[in-house]
């Protein structure tokens, strides 16, 4: 099925080199933004873009629309988009395990899912001791394969992105290992668990915490048994700043989808490995999510609202997330 793009965001294309979309926010932010990278929009027409991830071997991003129910798909080959999942239970989070499968977040279906090689689904997690998951949200693979996936309950808070429904469990952070067939919380001390990614050496897990006024990006140090020592405050967002999804690339610096607050704020904030902001990439509407994506993952693509925007870098995303 074959989607026509409707333009309801106006958007005009940069017709200058530097784009004027890419903020330096600080002179370091300056070695990422190449001199001929435009800002494009690629697809507009969702209801809630959200969870995007590259797939490489196809050439082609999928991304959840979640309201719409569906999961849709961009063809770097032809830029064309299709829909790739509809109904999707109202995915949210996706991304790639390390054998290459497209793991998915379901407000719906309150679970974790895994699409094999045949499209065939497996279940990762649906309950926790005996209790109904709330609404996984978004989900990030560690390199020793084990799922991480945050859990708050807006999915269920009414009908527009899920079912409305009564929350079982607290929300939390889970870590499910597939291999083992187990699930574990590693935190609940997370008002609000949104987005989460890892460091590059895996050392800190990052969190947003998204239900406290202002939100925050918390970080939490990774042991070696697997569990996580105490937490901290990363990123303090400004009125109305709201950090959503991110990723982090090769230099441990976080790209966060970010708005909401003024039409400054909207866009792509960047923040260096120490927590301060370097960057920013101004769009049209809020983002809500992104991914690295492209044959040296160094092209960011970015769920915003109702769109899909894109735009090349001189970093590289890390695998995984």
């Amino acid at each position: 099925m074959s989607e026509t793009p409707h333009n309801e965001t106006p958007w005009t294309p940069s017709q200058r080199y530097p784009d004027e979309r890419w903020r330096d926010l600080d002179p370091s932010f300056a070695r990422y933004r190449p001199m001929n990278a435009p800002v494009m929009k690629l697809f507009g027409g969702a209801m809630w873009s959200e969870g995007p991830v590259w797939f490489g071997d196809h050439r082609c991003l999928l991304w959840s629309d979640i309201p719409n129910n569906r999961i849709l798909r961009w063809d770097e080959e032809t830029g064309a988009t299709t829909v790739f999942r509809k109904p999707s239970n109202f995915a949210n989070g996706n991304t790639r395990d390390r054998e290459a499968r497209l793991i998915t977040c379901e407000h719906g279906g309150r679970r974790v899912t895994r699409t094999e090689y045949d499209g065939s689904i497996t279940v990762i997690a649906d309950s926790f001791q005996g209790k109904r998951l709330n609404s996984p949200n978004d989900v990030v693979v560690k390199s020793d394969g084990t799922i991480w996936f945050t859990d708050p309950p807006f999915g269920i808070l009414h009908d527009h992105e899920g079912g409305r429904a009564e929350q079982e469990l607290p929300w939390a952070v889970y870590c499910a290992d597939p291999a083992r067939g187990t699930l574990r919380i590693v935190a609940d001390d997370v008002v609000g668990p949104n987005g989460l990614a890892f460091s590059p050496d895996e050392s800190l897990l990052y969190v947003v915490e998204c239900r406290t006024d202002p939100r925050k990006i918390l970080s939490y140090p990774v042991r070696a048994d697997g569990t996580l020592g105490p937490r901290r405050d990363f990123v303090t967002a400004e009125p109305g700043g709201t950090p959503d999804g991110f990723r982090v690339d090769e230099d441990g610096n976080l790209w966060c989808g970010w708005g909401m607050g003024t039409a400054e704020q909207d866009g792509v904030r960047v923040f260096n490995s120490a927590g301060a902001p370097i960057g920013h990439i101004t769009l049209p509407e809020r983002c809500a999510n992104v991914c690295f994506g492209g044959p040296h993952r160094n092209r960011l693509f970015m769920a915003a609202s109702r769109s899909l925007y894109t735009v090349g870098t001189n970093t590289r995303g890390l695998r995984g997330g």
